[in-house]
Order: structure tokens, then C-alpha cells, then sequence
């Protein structure tokens, strides 16, 4: 990762905040983006404290001007975009479909679809004209799992899965990297809302049964390696025996 330029998003918090400590602890230049600008110029500061490169953008992913403004901000500070991680995502409120309202979907929609694809397309020219990159989606087992109360956020990740797989597909052979991640549950504020919510069997689980963000940096960084050139344009399933034997996790 020396030298490498990493954007992140949502890395205010949870799994961006922990992969953006874990690049930049390895060396790489590190841009995170979030809505809230006060959390992320903290950890970037901090970052910055610690012998590491970092830098802080409030980017609303849901406006693609912001996106595009993060994507030439980091190429301009850094001299290249070589990862890109879609990780902001949302899944509140949960409700159910009779009582789904459209302004929730609405965003839901906005942040984790629209989202992903204007860093994918934001990214891409800059990424093909350098000759590759890696653009890692944070996905989900709702993907292809319906449960109750999630509809929205079952949706937007099943269509980022295809839209990764769609971005591999056209563009694999130009060295664009594209991956998803489907890390299982993780201990972030996301599990706090689904707990308080009581629905389906995800909100009776108890904190220590989830994995720690830090877990899932680990697996963000391996999968920008080689090693992980078996499952381009696929998912990676952070509870599948084969990832934890690569990783030497449990």
C-alpha cells in the first residue's frame, strides 16, 4: 500500500474509519469522505499525528459534484486515484413495506446506489487513463437475503453486487479492479439502530457476536492485493472459510 491513493467514503465512522487508519498505517495517502466534516477532520488529524498522510473532504454522495469534486481533490493532492472504497451506506428507518415511506427510499436509493455508482464513474477515467485501479463496493448478505423490515436496504445492495459485476465486465480487461465486500454483521452504529429496532433475527444478536470493524479493514486491504484476483468481479464473503484461511482469521 506505500504510496498508494485511497479514497473512502463514509469514513466517519465504523468500518471507513478503521480502513482508513489501517491504509494510511501502511503506508498509503489516504482521503476520507463523509458528510460530517468535524469526525473525519479528527481522525485525519490524527492520522497526520501518527506519521501517516490523510486528508478530509465533506462529500455528500448522493450529489455527484461533491463525489467528482473528492475524486479531483485526491488526484490533485496525491498525483493519482489508485482504490476507491464505497462504503457510505445507510439502512434506517426500518420499516416495513405497508408502512415504507418514499422519502426513506428515496434516500436510501440516493446514498447506496446512486452513491456507489457516481465514485465508480467519477473514478474511472482518471483510474483508465493510469492504466488500472481497485474499486472495492461495501456490500451486504441482504443482498440476497430478504428480511423483514429492510426492503429498501435489501434492494440497494443486491444492485450494487450487479453493478460491481457490471464494472468488471466491461472493464476488467482495462485493469480496473472491482470487487465487493460482504463483511457479515459489524460492530458499528448501524447494528446500534437495528438492535433498538427488534425486527427480524439480525436485531437479536448481541454486540460480541459481530465482528470489529478493525477485522474488516484487514480484508478491505487484502483485497486490493493479487491474492484477491480470483474473485474479481465477485463477492467476497468475509465468514467464508476460504477468506479466513487466506487472512488467518476466525
Amino acid at each position: 500500500m506505500k504510496n498508494k491513493s485511497v479514497i473512502i467514503t463514509g469514513a466517519s465512522r465504523g468500518i471507513g474509519e478503521a480502513a482508513a487508519r489501517k491504509f494510511a498505517q501502511l503506508g498509503a495517502k489516504v482521503l476520507l469522505c463523509a458528510r460530517s466534516s468535524a469526525a473525519i477532520e479528527t481522525i485525519a488529524a490524527e492520522i497526520n499525528a501518527a506519521g501517516g498522510t490523510a486528508r478530509a473532504l465533506a462529500t455528500d454522495v448522493a450529489d455527484y459534484d461533491q463525489v467528482q469534486a473528492a475524486i479531483e481533490f485526491a488526484k490533485s493532492e496525491f498525483g493519482s486515484v489508485d482504490i476507491l472504497i464505497n462504503n457510505a451506506g445507510m439502512l434506517e428507518p426500518v420499516e416495513r413495506l405497508e408502512h415504507a415511506t418514499v422519502d426513506a427510499w428515496d434516500t436510501i436509493i440516493d446514498v447506496n446506489v446512486k452513491g456507489v455508482f457516481y465514485g465508480i464513474r467519477a473514478a474511472l477515467p482518471i483510474m483508465k487513463t493510469a492504466g488500472g485501479g481497485t474499486i472495492i463496493t461495501i456490500g451486504s448478505g441482504a443482498a440476497t437475503s430478504a428480511l423483514e423490515g429492510w426492503s429498501h436496504y435489501n434492494t440497494s445492495k443486491a444492485a450494487v453486487h450487479h453493478l460491481s459485476a457490471c464494472l468488471h465486465g466491461e472493464e476488467g480487461e482495462n485493469g480496473i479492479r472491482a470487487l465487493v465486500l460482504s463483511p457479515g454483521t459489524v460492530a458499528t452504529q448501524m447494528q446500534r439502530i437495528i438492535k433498538k429496532s427488534g425486527v427480524n433475527p439480525v436485531s437479536n444478536l448481541e454486540w460480541e457476536d459481530h465482528r470489529h470493524p478493525s477485522v474488516i479493514a484487514d480484508t478491505l486491504v487484502w483485497m486490493c492485493t493479487p491474492d484477491a484476483d480470483d474473485f474479481l468481479g465477485d463477492v467476497v464473503r468475509q465468514s467464508d472459510p476460504e477468506i479466513l484461511a487466506r487472512l488467518g482469521q476466525k
